[in-house]
């Protein structure tokens, strides 16, 4: 399957503004908060703990890519640490962890996420799945942006961000790391 996905950063007043319109015009579907975390190597390998699951998931292509691949397999949640120590005694390192409270809508047929993430900011996404990379939903996601009012993020904007957020992502959440007992993630 194929993952559509554009985003945006937004201040909060512009999370709120968001969230009022979808609450009232669009279908809730639910409230999550999960723990990602990024392995180091040249493929984009992730495990991620929900309110309810666990899953290993791979993205193909390059991350930021509006159009990526994706390959998921879920677990139950009470596995993500049996996930991550695996993943480690293969030889997988842990890049980047992020804990994040998303807002999940269905907006006439637009999944829509409304994150907050931990010392790394909000985003609006907009997403869709598909089976070609010949479809080219990415052009109907923008123009649904632009209908919100919000611009969509450069690339190199999420780049930066990004590179930033590797580089402090321990001081930024370490601590909450060890209230939520995954400290191990740390090392």
């Amino acid at each position: 399957m194929i993952e559509v996905e554009i985003r945006a950063f937004i201040n909060q007043r512009e999370y709120n503004s968001l969230l009022e319109f979808f609450n009232r015009n669009a279908k809730f579907m639910n409230e999550d908060f999960q723990v990602t975390v990024y392995f180091a190597g040249k493929s984009d390998l992730r495990v991620q703990r929900t309110n309810t699951f666990s899953k290993l998931w791979l993205k193909g292509g390059k991350i930021h890519d509006m159009c990526r691949e994706e390959v998921e397999v879920r677990f139950a949640r009470k596995d993500f640490e049996k996930l991550i120590k695996l993943l480690k005694v293969l030889g997988f390192k842990v890049r980047i962890v992020w804990l994040r409270r998303r807002l999940v809508f269905d907006w006439n047929g637009t999944r829509v996420y409304l994150d907050d993430t931990e010392g790394y900011g909000r985003i609006i996404e907009l997403e869709h799945y598909t089976k070609s990379t010949k479809e080219k939903p990415e052009k109907t996601l923008i123009e649904r942006l632009n209908k919100l009012g919000v611009k969509l993020s450069q690339r190199k904007e999420f780049e930066e961000r990004f590179s930033w957020y590797e580089r402090h992502w321990k001081e930024l959440i370490g601590g909450k790391l060890k209230e939520l007992g995954l400290g191990f993630l740390l090392s």
